[in-house]
């Protein structure tokens, strides 16, 4: 009897179907261990992937091989990342939007702002004058990881859940994109220079609102009263006298200069007047607050810490002022809040038979 069971049609049949899902199991493991290998081998030879488009062509061709054997969902992979490349996409067609459309750049704004916030002292330029040194300190280390993490962070997670929970990732996606395209329309009608910028330029220099003045583009060295930012004194003998844009020093630190220079590089090519709402502190807030529910105690410092951790960094690096930090968070706060309400209904149709899925 045990014979023709074992030749029988349906126990062949679960035969094969076993074999072919070791097949595809080990093709899996070895597809894995071959992006593994090429990521591996082009961060050591080219440096890391801080260019966005090319960290998104990372993941994408990882979460590939994660789904060799995995059904159809290699094939939704181009369809649900497309609104990430979207996102870049729009990132790019940002730093002509303004432009475009005509509006002048705030300069001032910003800075009185701050000033009013902390009673006539200009954060960045209080910041600066007591804590920068000649050479980057080890904490400076810290704060360029932190800073870099808003253009690997959120693509991670967005990873890990398309791989893990399909619905905790579509509600992902809507954050995401949700404060990716606020933001970069809020960028379109209100261009806002940074503090680096507003450093480097006198009054008279950005009295018409321009987007790009050619003070943008020089060294802050020199320039009449520190700009429109205001004097400094450096508490360190050896540093700059000046607001500098500093964000990238903690990588020469560590002795990585390629990494300093793809920064620099980076830097160049954006939006240089995306400063209102910082969407590094919007991002990071809601990265901080839509996992606050779905990670263990344990891990709710680490989603305090990281916001304020970026916060610092942005105002101290003269990346934003306090008060784009402020509208950041508010913009997280509005998103994290309508992602709430929808999801909130969108579970109540379920439950009534009415749903109507969205990707």
């Amino acid at each position: 009897m045990s014979v023709l069971d074992a030749s029988s049609p349906e126990v062949q049949a679960k035969d094969a179907a076993d074999a072919r899902d070791r097949r595809l199991r080990r093709a899996r493991w070895v597809g894995v261990a071959v992006w593994v290998v090429v990521v591996a081998y082009l961060t050591v030879t080219r440096g890391i992937a801080f260019n966005r488009e090319l960290l998104f062509l990372y993941i994408c061709t990882g979460l590939a091989a994660a789904s060799i054997g995995q059904g159809r969902r290699v094939l939704y992979l181009v369809r649900d990342w497309l609104p990430f490349a979207l996102v870049l996409v729009a990132y790019d067609f940002s730093r002509g939007a303004a432009t475009l459309i005509g509006r002048p750049t705030l300069w001032h704004w910003q800075a009185d702002a701050d000033r009013w916030l902390f009673s006539g002292v200009m954060p960045t330029v209080w910041l600066q004058e007591r804590l920068k040194m000649p050479d980057p300190p080890g904490w400076e280390v810290v704060l360029s990881i932190v800073y870099m993490s808003f253009f690997v962070l959120p693509y991670a997670v967005a990873a890990v859940l398309w791989l893990r929970d399909r619905e905790e990732w579509k509600a992902f996606v809507r954050l995401f994109v949700g404060v990716s395209f606020a933001g970069l329309a809020i960028y379109a009608l209100l261009p806002a220079a940074p503090p680096w910028a507003a450093a480097r330029c006198t009054p008279a220099d950005v009295a018409a609102g321009p987007s790009s003045p050619p003070c943008m583009f020089a060294s802050g060295r020199g320039v009449s009263d520190g700009g429109l930012l205001g004097t400094m004194t450096p508490g360190h003998d050896g540093a700059n006298p000046w607001v500098e844009r500093i964000v990238g020093r903690g990588w020469d630190g560590m002795h990585l200069h390629t990494a300093s220079a793809l920064i620099d590089q980076g830097q160049a090519s954006v939006n240089l007047v995306a400063a209102i709402p910082s969407l590094h502190a919007a991002m990071t807030a809601a990265v901080s607050a839509f996992l606050w529910s779905r990670v263990t105690r344990r891990w709710r410092p680490v989603l305090v810490a990281y916001p304020v951790v970026m916060a610092f960094a942005l105002v101290y690096s003269a990346e934003h002022y306090v008060v784009d930090v402020l509208l950041g968070w508010a913009l997280a706060a509005v998103a994290v809040a309508v992602l709430h309400r929808y999801e909130t209904r969108r579970r109540a149709r379920a439950s009534s038979g009415g749903e109507i899925d969205l990707p």
